[in-house]
C-alpha cells in the first residue's frame, strides 16, 4: 500500500459524481475508480494514522481493512437508503478496542464534497452507557468541568450532538451541569475545509487535533469503566 499523500481532487470528484448518480449500475461501472480514488487513499490514511493513534492512546484501533476495519461501508443500510444505495462520504472511525459498533467511544473522520470534519466521543450511546456518563458527571462535576473546558480541547473542538429538551427523568433538574445531563450524544466536532484533507500533512494535523481531546476522551472512557 502506497504511503498516504492526501485525499486529492479525484477523491472529491468521485464523491460528487456518486452523489449525482447514486445507483447500482453507475457504481458498478465505476467501481475501479472508487477503489483507486476513494478506497485506496482511505486505507492508506488509516494505516498512516495507526502510530499516531497509539501515541494518543493504545486503546484505540486503526485497522486498514476493506471490510470490518476502521473504514465505514460505502453501502447504506437498505432500510434507510430511500433508493440511494451508497453513502457519498468517506467515514472512518478509530474505535475503542472494547467497542463493538459505531456507538462505542472513538475518533471519527468525515469527508465529502461539502465538508470535512473530525469528531471524538460517543454517538448515540446505548442507554446504559449514557446513564453511566450522567452518573460520572454528577459524581465528579469538577473533573467533568475540567475535561469539558480544557483550553487545548476547546480551542479545536465544539460540543455537539442531540439533547433532550428537558432534564432526563430521575436526574436533578437543578444540577449545575444539567445541560450536559440532557445530552443524548457526547460528541465533540472540529470543522475543516475539504482542501485540508488533500494536504500530505493531513495525518499529522488530524493526529494533533485528536490529541487535544485527551481530557474529554479520558473522562468518557473512565465513566464507562474503559481504559484510556
Amino acid at each position: 500500500m502506497a504511503g498516504f499523500q492526501g485525499f486529492d481532487a479525484q477523491t472529491i470528484r468521485f464523491l460528487a459524481e456518486l452523489e449525482a448518480h447514486n445507483e447500482r449500475d453507475w457504481f458498478n461501472a465505476n467501481k475501479p475508480r472508487y477503489e483507486q480514488t476513494v478506497l485506496e487513499p482511505a486505507l492508506g490514511f488509516i494505516a498512516a494514522m495507526s502510530p499516531h493513534l497509539q501515541e494518543i492512546s493504545e486503546c484505540f484501533t486503526a485497522i486498514p481493512k476493506r471490510v470490518g476495519g476502521s473504514l465505514m461501508r460505502v453501502y447504506r443500510d437498505a432500510r434507510f437508503a430511500k433508493g440511494k444505495p451508497y453513502k457519498t462520504n468517506i467515514g472512518i472511525q478509530f474505535r475503542h478496542e472494547r467497542g463493538k459498533d459505531v456507538h462505542a467511544p472513538g475518533f471519527y473522520v468525515h469527508l465529502d464534497r461539502h465538508e470535512c470534519f473530525l469528531a471524538a466521543g460517543l454517538w448515540r450511546p446505548e442507554k446504559a452507557a449514557l446513564e453511566a456518563i450522567r452518573q460520572a458527571i454528577v459524581d465528579r462535576p469538577a473533573a467533568w468541568r475540567k475535561a469539558r473546558d480544557d483550553k487545548g480541547f476547546r480551542a479545536n473542538f465544539s460540543l455537539g450532538g442531540s439533547a433532550l429538551k428537558r432534564p432526563p427523568r430521575g436526574w436533578p433538574a437543578d444540577h449545575p451541569h444539567v445541560e450536559d445531563l440532557k445530552r443524548k450524544d457526547h460528541i465533540a466536532t472540529c470543522s475543516l475545509a475539504p482542501e485540508e484533507a488533500a494536504e500530505a500533512d493531513f495525518v499529522a494535523a488530524t493526529a494533533a487535533r485528536f490529541a487535544a481531546t485527551r481530557p474529554y476522551m479520558r473522562f468518557l472512557c473512565g465513566a464507562l469503566g474503559l481504559a484510556f
